[in-house]
């Protein structure tokens, strides 16, 4: 059986240094309300986005069917001009599509080069940037991308984890965030970054039995609300409408510790990746051994990680 969710908590008109101080030391998600956004949150209708960036091409995802699976690509990538794409996006049923009638879009801003530049709206849509009041709770040595998002009315995307903190400011539309905490993952059939699980809400236990054992978290973003994920919380997003969202990633790390080619923010840091290497080489090398052998000196192994690493005090 389940466990039953815990709700997000909120909090109304939280100050920097407030945040600072007693949230972002606890290192789980909150909701802020109130905060000061600028113009954005009233301004931004379809009418305005499709006239504000005019008829740039963006590339998109577009999907047959709600839950985006990122693992299987049950989806594929279109590029439009971006007032068609906005209007598309806000349609239920279209006149226009690529794979079917009730199709659901989902844009995910990206660098001029995605291999070399990050997100950065103020890059890629200066005049929208200029409607955007960015809640800077981080030095300006920290910030790493801002990544605008757009997604159909419906569309879910696979539950996954950054490496980095971040805030999901929600401008317009209504969200429903699904989150699991970083000690969770061994209940989540991780492939990489992703999990395997992606109906988090009716999931195949017969398929995937230790889900039960994730604790989940849920809140709901309004218009204007923004959301705190940290660093390695798993996350689940529908969009309950249309919306429109600007996700602002920064560096809870000391800069050198993130790999330099990372241009999406989803990169484990280099010692993490560095240890799952030699974790690997470790593994062949215990292929040497028979079967009884090879079970009982890999059971000393994860003995030794839970006494070296693991922490006591995890909440």
């Amino acid at each position: 059986r389940e466990l039953p969710a815990v709700a997000v908590q909120r909090l109304d008109g939280v100050a920097r240094e407030r945040f600072v101080r007693d949230i972002y030391p606890r290192r789980k998600p909150v909701v802020l309300t109130g905060m000061e956004l600028g113009t954005c949150t009233t301004k931004w209708t379809v009418d305005y986005l499709s006239q504000a960036e005019g008829s740039k091409e963006v590339k998109i995802h577009v999907s047959a069917v709600p839950q985006m699976d990122f693992l299987s690509k049950n989806f594929v990538y279109r590029t439009l001009p971006f007032d068609v794409f906005v209007r598309r996006a806000a349609e239920v049923k279209h006149q226009e599509y690529f794979l079917s009638e009730d199709e659901k879009y989902y844009l995910r801003s990206v660098g001029e080069d995605v291999r070399k530049d990050i997100a950065d709206i103020r890059k890629q849509f200066p005049v929208l940037a200029e409607d955007v009041k960015i809640p800077e709770y981080f030095e300006k040595e920290q910030f790493f991308s801002s990544v605008f998002r757009i997604s159909s009315a419906g569309l879910q995307l696979w539950t996954h984890y950054d490496v980095m903190d971040n805030f999901l400011i929600q401008v317009t539309g209504r969200k429903r965030v699904v989150l699991y905490s970083p000690r969770d993952a061994p209940y989540l059939y991780l492939s990489g970054t992703k999990s395997e699980v992606l109906d988090v809400d009716n999931p195949d236990l017969e398929k995937y039995p230790l889900f039960v054992k994730a604790r989940r978290y849920e809140c709901f973003l309004e218009a204007g609300d923004v959301l705190f994920i940290p660093a390695l919380w798993f996350h689940n997003v529908i969009s309950e409408e249309f919306g429109v969202a600007l996700n602002v990633f920064w560096k809870h790390l000391p800069a050198e510790s993130y790999d330099k080619t990372d241009t999406y923010g989803n990169k484990d840091p280099m010692a993490a990746s560095r240890a799952i290497q030699i974790l690997d080489r470790a593994l062949k090398t215990l292929e040497e051994l028979p079967e009884e052998y090879r079970d009982f000196y890999a059971r000393r192994m994860v003995l030794r990680i839970q006494e070296k690493a693991y922490r006591n005090d995890y909440g």
